[in-house]
């Protein structure tokens, strides 16, 4: 089991979103949640931004969807998290322009690889320079095409939430980046919402795990197998 975890990011341990967006105490430090003092506080005392990351960061924020870009506060956490279990192999759904990717392969061994799925070829663009410059280029599998057709397990998915339920094994990390708070009360028309919500609501009944949410950046659920 212990050689299985160090190969998985993170076998017995499943981090999910919770989509609680404005609903949270803070939010994202480049949304609503940059205005908030306590999150600020967090930030200058806490992160610690890899120099292509900030520039990265600072790129994305030129695109105007930037807001689905994983809080530098939550990659940083999930990093950890990676760094806490020795984690060698983790996928991501939903690249973007690679942020949340880049800092998860700088927090890998040599021998790490983010396998990260996008269908957007202007992200890719975006995002290729920068795990170049950072020099983890060899770190990640770019997949361009939908996610469906690249996974068997799930560790990361920031889109196709609809997916969840069916797709639920070993480890997910990601951020909610369209629910904004919608979860706590979706909309009949909102399928996205609805998704989410009753995923979060099958991992709360699931007695073969220990779960705890999170209110880090858009949420996250951390649990771990019993």
């Amino acid at each position: 089991m212990a050689a299985d975890v160090k190969m998985l990011f993170c076998v017995g341990l499943i981090v999910v979103l919770t989509g609680v967006g404005k609903s949270a105490l803070i939010g994202k430090t480049h949304g609503s949640g940059g205005e908030d003092l306590v999150l600020q506080y967090v930030v200058n005392n806490s992160l610690r931004e890899h120099p292509v990351l900030t520039k990265l960061r600072l790129r994305t924020l030129q695109d105007q969807w930037s807001i689905m870009m994983v809080s530098s506060d939550q990659a940083q956490f999930m990093a950890n998290l990676i760094r806490l279990i020795n984690a060698t192999k983790a996928i991501e759904i939903g690249m973007y322009t690679g942020y949340n990717a880049l800092s998860m392969a700088l927090a890998m061994p040599e021998n790490g690889r983010v396998v990260a799925c996008e269908i957007q070829d202007s992200y890719i663009n975006i995002a290729k320079p920068f795990f170049k410059e950072a020099g983890v280029q060899n770190k990640i599998d770019i997949q361009h095409q939908t996610a469906m057709k690249t996974l068997s397990k799930c560790l990361c998915i920031s889109h196709s939430r609809r997916t969840h339920t069916k797709r639920r094994r070993t480890v997910v990390t990601t951020s909610c980046l369209d629910c904004d708070g919608k979860v706590v009360n979706p909309a009949p028309s909102d399928q996205t919402s609805q998704s989410l919500d009753a995923l979060n609501k099958k991992l709360h009944k699931d007695q073969r795990i220990d779960l705890s949410m999170l209110t880090v950046g858009d949420g996250l659920t951390l649990a771990i197998k019993r």
